[in-house]
């Protein structure tokens, strides 16, 4: 069986069980072995009722990071809103390290000032206050905003929690009709909306670099065609449509090129489209399987994985010389790979010893491999921005669900949903 065979075999055969696709929640399953207590008590508002409690986005951001253990609020002594009502103390006395507070004021009908302030409760002192402005509708994506904040005080590393994820979900009509989504929501899996929605497969959506547009491919005409996708405006346009095989779109870091694979000359091979010219170059000619193209976070290269040496593995194109090497070696099966944005650390779908499909995690600097999870059935890895997290999708009791790991291992985190199975997660890269 060929390569894209058995990876199109696989993709089906994950979507076979019972399927309804739901809201998807993120459940920490593994933190750091010693989380950093920090308290968010609730933002001062005397308005009417808000759609959206920031202090507790904020609080199961924090939580559900696997870095900090969030104070459940129905253990705090008092509600703070400014520095004056700050007694450490209180917070000492039940053992937390750091404070959010803020408080909310009315600047129109439709626009509000937040400030939010951030305490060393064990030094007594304040890191910072700051003020963002925020519309009774995005409360959400402030809330994010403060997470973010937040986070990167603490922790040295830039936040995520405004990205987005892209995921297929499925439903089950009846035995033999199901039907395919694409969908796009925060990181955390709220305000999930439907990109399209089809009776045929959606695989391998990826996100342009500025986090405009989505490329992907959809069997809606029963055969694989490539589209991107314009979020703002929902206009979409058809890229690639040759006979045979048209998929794993791939971006370009400048967002003019997309890589893709393409078996219209007989064998799949990558390609490089110019969107804005129309050329297409062919990049491969091998007469081994060539898909799941990715580029280099520089634009100078292309990694790609190939059954050219006996079973599939990574090999990276310079684009310059178009010469080959190879960068996996260790186990008998390593594919679909993702790169973080200092191009140092490649995650990979990885069979080993063990013959499990797992994700795992290659440093390019010095070769070491490094297996991040424990499961049998691992697949699509993508990795947060910040380049901290691993997202993936796996089996959980004969469900598809979407899980994630730190690139050390350390933490761990589920989005399950209640029903249903959900696939090919793509996450988003900083939005502006």
């Amino acid at each position: 069986m060929t390569l894209f065979r058995k990876l199109l075999f696989l993709f089906m055969f994950c979507f076979s069980s019972s399927l309804m696709a739901q809201q998807l929640v993120v459940e920490v399953t593994q933190g750091v072995d010693s989380p950093v207590p920090v308290a968010v008590a609730p933002f001062g508002w005397s308005g009417s009722a808000l759609p959206d409690d920031i202090a507790s986005i904020i609080s199961q951001n924090l939580g559900r990071s696997g870095f900090f253990k969030s104070m459940s609020r129905e253990n705090m002594l008092s509600f703070p809103e400014r520095e004056e009502q700050v007694f450490f103390r209180d917070w000492r006395m039940m053992n937390q390290d750091y404070l959010v507070i803020g408080r909310m004021e009315p600047l129109s009908d439709s626009e509000m000032k937040i400030t939010f302030e951030l305490y060393d409760v064990l030094k007594e002192e304040r890191i910072f206050v700051r003020e963002v402005s925020a519309g009774n509708q995005s409360l959400r994506d402030a809330a994010h905003y403060i997470s973010d904040v937040v986070f990167e005080a603490l922790t040295g590393i830039k936040g995520a929690f405004s990205t987005r994820i892209a995921y297929v979900a499925a439903d089950r009509r009846d035995a033999e009709n199901q039907r395919y989504r694409l969908q796009l929501a925060d990181w955390d899996g709220e305000r999930a909306r439907t990109i399209l929605e089809s009776n045929e497969p959606i695989l391998s959506p990826a996100w342009s670099f500025d986090g405009t547009k989505l490329a992907y491919v959809s069997f809606e005409t029963t055969r694989p065609v490539i589209y991107v996708q314009h979020l703002a405006t929902g206009q979409r346009e058809q890229v690639q449509s040759f006979p045979g095989l048209n998929g794993a779109p791939a971006w370009s870091p400048d967002g003019h090129k997309l890589a893709m694979v393409l078996s219209k000359d007989g064998n799949p091979e990558i390609y490089v489209l110019d969107l804005r010219t129309r050329a297409l170059d062919r990049m491969t000619q091998n007469s081994a399987i060539d898909t799941e193209p990715f580029w280099a976070p520089d634009g100078k290269s292309l990694y790609f994985t190939s059954d050219r040496g006996g079973s599939p593995q990574i090999y990276r194109m310079d684009l310059s010389s178009r010469s080959v090497e190879r960068v996996t070696y260790e186990g008998s099966y390593n594919a679909r790979g993702r790169l973080t944005q200092d191009g140092r650390f490649l995650a990979m779908v990885h069979r080993g010893s063990s013959r499990r499909f797992q994700i795992a995690v290659q440093d390019l600097k010095n070769g070491r491999l490094d297996i991040l999870t424990n499961s049998d059935y691992d697949e699509s890895p993508s990795i947060a921005p910040n380049g901290s997290i691993v997202m993936y999708a796996t089996q959980n009791g004969g469900r598809g669900i979407l899980s994630a790991v730190s690139l050390d291992g350390r933490i761990r985190f589920n989005m399950p949903v209640p029903q249903g199975d959900v696939r090919e997660p793509a996450w988003s890269p900083f939005l502006q």
